[in-house]
């Protein structure tokens, strides 16, 4: 008479364990850190009209991203200018990533980082220099690259990155798929030569 409770008792305990278990492989598979390399082409959609949303996803981790920013190539004499800033959508809305494009590089800069520590980048757009770097021991596993060509500075900060993947080796790749949309033709040492042989030469008295 008394295994009838006994019974029910075991039957609802497995009912309580299994939905637990279910939460918790559910959380595992959450957690599995997608370690696919950045595309090696740039395809949209894009944000703030010249960033490769996936790339975007895979080096922050964070899917469908709050954006703010765009980019006026025509500002600075066609060098261009502008920003887009991508932010966590739930949660405190933490800025993940940061890209700038300024018309005040300065090779100087570049070489101040190299000379102490960054590492190079390759030659991404014909005449650039550049450098990328990660911090050590850092807990947001933020990296950073720069790429100057003549006045032309594009930059890209990853403040918070996605554990487990080569967050500098992200940085570079997504250099390698923006500057070449992002670094204008106007930035080109061949163009800045050009300008100053087509401007009139002084008239002598």
């Amino acid at each position: 008479m008394m295994r009838f409770p006994f019974a029910l008792a075991a039957m609802l305990v497995c009912i309580l364990v299994m939905p637990t278990a279910c939460q918790g492989d559910q959380a595992n598979e959450a957690k599995k850190i997608d370690r696919s390399p950045l595309p090696t082409a740039a395809v949209p959609p894009y944000i703030c009209g010249h960033i490769p949303l996936k790339a975007v996803e895979l080096m922050t981790g964070v899917r469908n991203p709050l954006v703010r920013g765009y980019f006026d190539l025509t500002l600075a004499r066609g060098l261009g200018a502008g920003g887009c800033a991508i932010y966590q959508r739930t949660g405190d809305r933490l800025k993940v990533l940061q890209i700038d494009l300024t018309p005040d590089g300065t090779l100087e800069a570049v070489q101040e980082t190299l000379d102490e520590g960054g590492s190079p980048l390759p030659e991404i757009v014909p005449g650039s220099i550049g450098y990328y770097f990660k911090r050590s021991n850092s807990e947001y596993n933020d990296a950073f690259a720069m790429l100057v060509r003549g006045k032309a500075e594009l930059n890209i900060q990853l403040e918070i990155g996605v554990e487990g993947r080569d967050n500098a080796a992200d940085v570079v790749a997504l250099m390698k798929l923006i500057a070449p949309k992002l670094i204008t033709k106007a930035s080109a040492p061949s163009a800045s030569l050009s300008a100053t042989s087509s401007s009139p030469s002084p008239k002598k008295d």
